[in-house]
């Protein structure tokens, strides 16, 4: 269970390194329509690769 969380925190922290910094450049007291966008779509990119890594080593180590 731990292991679980502490992937959890990693996954979030990754998320908001990579699209923060992509999505929005200059941050303010509100984003644009734009950076939402960017952000929401960023992070359904970055989850779904996340999914298919996390998948393939799940497969890996139970076919060792």
């Amino acid at each position: 269970q731990e292991a679980a969380v502490a992937n959890a925190r990693q996954l979030v922290e990754k998320l908001n390194e990579h699209c923060f910094e992509r999505c929005i450049p200059k941050p303010g007291s509100s984003l644009s329509s734009g950076e939402s966008t960017c952000y929401s779509q960023c992070m359904e990119k970055y989850m779904s690769a996340w999914n298919v890594v996390s998948k393939q080593y799940i497969n890996r180590i139970q076919r060792e």
